[in-house]
């Protein structure tokens, strides 16, 4: 099965599943975040990080539950390694890396945290808060940091029930572009 064909079926399965403690559908959530990637013109790979970036919460069981309980699933490694097996490494790491580019943004950038939805402050706490200054240096100096945060923020922003026009269909080209098999 092709990369396409995989994620397809991961969404479809996860087409009704509400976005750990948002108004918004996971799946919705992720297409908002490619249509803003898109619509800044970012190069495929992005609007394909930005599309999948959320998937960790799909493969993890019961994601829901573990949130509730205070308990951090790390679906940002278990999605960057179910991608790792499908797509570059410029896709892989902007996808590990944007937990913790919530993290950079909330210790390097003032105001950044009130305009964090209640749902994003409480899993900042679950995820292990701010950075220090020491690990804010050591996470920008990453490759593909700076393009994790850009996915950050047009995660911030892809939180409106309702506002997706695209279907994962419209990102198929993008998807296969990109994609290892």
């Amino acid at each position: 099965m092709n990369a396409y064909l995989e994620v397809k079926e991961l969404y479809d399965s996860a087409k009704a599943e509400e976005y750990l403690g948002e108004d918004i559908t996971l799946v919705e959530h992720m297409i908002q975040c490619a249509e803003l990637a898109k619509r800044e013109n970012a190069p495929s790979w992005l609007v394909v990080a930005a599309l999948l970036h959320d998937i960790g919460h799909i493969l993890v069981p019961d994601a829901a539950t573990a949130q509730d309980s205070g308990v951090d699933l790390h679906h940002d490694e278990v999605g960057a390694e179910w991608i790792s097996r499908r797509f570059p490494i410029n896709i892989v790491e902007a996808v590990r890396l944007h937990v913790d580019a919530k993290k950079y943004l909330v210790a390097t950038q003032i105001g950044y945290i009130d305009n964090l939805s209640e749902a994003s402050k409480i899993t900042l706490a679950i995820q292990g808060g701010a950075f220090s200054d020491s690990e804010s240096e050591k996470f920008i100096s990453q490759p593909f940091a700076s393009e994790a945060v850009q996915l950050r923020l047009w995660d911030d922003a892809g939180k409106v029930r309702g506002a997706a026009m695209s279907t994962l269909e419209d990102f198929e080209s993008e998807i296969n572009e990109v994609a290892l098999n």
